[in-house]
């Protein structure tokens, strides 16, 4: 989207929410991210703000296409999140549902941190991922069974084609060996319907207050009403992930994963919380072989540490476990079961 279309629709989004004057209008764009285009606004008396546009096809080498009403499904989410959670996503401040337009609450980097550029820093602060998972999980438990919430996210088709498609179907085809074993797994999220979900809970989408340490969760144009276990799997992917990234935190970072993971279970009721564990765990070393093999792997992992991914993850799929610890001790090199 060009400097000059967004100064056109955004003075009526202003005048939507009741902000004015809008002009002069400072508007720069902000890295980050493969689904939208998304820019900084800064208005008289030192007011920001944020808007995001979602792109038809993603900015990744392969052709991804995507609807454009999931903007109108992030905005329902982040509202949600909010309520459950104050402070837990950006304010809305606007949405232009015409145009596929969120203006947002700017949250600038002076007063957060980026948990992805943390981690990749070798800076693992332990408080951050149970504080992650303590958000998630209040929202799942908020939303479980809650026939509100699923009659509002009718997105099976965005979930496909945001993740489950570019992620699982297409990581089947390129491990015929795995493709039966990995379509299981993909069968039983896209049929499990019991919490609203995020679909993109990434250290890239999690913001970290400098003051406070709370998580801000970013980026749900792939909210569901699903599976809570795709939200848990895809938080601990990028962990594990970054695990065998930098071998040197490696110990450190699976037990963040621990931690996050008991933190999250612990907000489902007993009797569905082995059920949601075991969902986990068989989708874990899924996400993790479509992060290397997929439509969008993970821009910091090398030729070996790819294949090293490869012969973790493989083995899990041929042979699921049914516990997180599990799955962690294998990343660990230990044997547990």
């Amino acid at each position: 989207m060009t400097t000059d279309s967004w100064e056109a629709l955004l003075p009526h989004m202003f005048a939507a929410a009741g902000i004015s004057p809008v002009t002069p209008m400072v508007i720069e764009p902000l890295a980050g991210g493969v689904s939208s285009d998304i820019v900084r606004i800064g208005l008289p008396g030192a007011r920001q703000f944020c808007a995001k546009r979602a792109l038809r096809k993603l900015k990744v080498a392969s052709d991804w296409q995507a609807p454009l009403e999931r903007n109108h499904y992030e905005v329902a989410w982040l509202r949600r999140a909010n309520a459950i959670v104050p402070g837990s996503a950006p304010a809305v401040i606007g949405e232009d549902r015409t145009h596929g337009i969120a203006l947002l609450e700017y949250l600038p980097p002076d007063d957060y941190l980026l948990w992805k550029a943390e981690l990749l820093g070798g800076r693992a602060d332990p408080r951050v991922a149970p504080a992650v998972a303590e958000a998630l999980g209040r929202i799942h438990a908020a939303t479980l069974g809650d026939a509100s919430a699923a009659a509002e996210f009718p997105t099976d088709h965005l979930i496909d084609a945001l993740r489950l498609d570019p992620y699982l179907r297409f990581t089947a085809g390129r491990h015929p060996a795995l493709a039966e074993r990995i379509l299981a797994v993909l069968s039983t999220t896209a049929s499990t319907k019991v919490a609203l979900v995020h679909g993109d809970v990434s250290p890239k989408n999690i913001l970290v207050s400098r003051r406070d340490g709370h998580p801000v969760l970013l980026d749900a144009e792939c909210a569901w009403y699903g599976d809570p276990a795709f939200d848990g799997a895809f938080c601990l992917n990028h962990l594990t992930l970054k695990s065998v990234h930098l071998p040197q935190l490696r110990t450190v970072l699976l037990a963040q994963a621990e931690a996050f993971a008991a933190t999250w279970l612990a907000h489902f009721p007993a009797a569905l919380r082995s059920g949601v564990e075991a969902r986990t765990a068989a989708l874990l070393p899924c996400l993790m072989l479509a992060r290397v093999d997929g439509k969008s792997p993970v821009e910091y992992l090398g030729p070996a540490s790819q294949q090293a991914v490869r012969d973790l993850a493989m083995p899990l799929i041929a042979s699921p476990v049914s516990r997180l610890g599990a799955v962690f001790a294998t990343i660990a090199g230990e044997r547990r079961v």
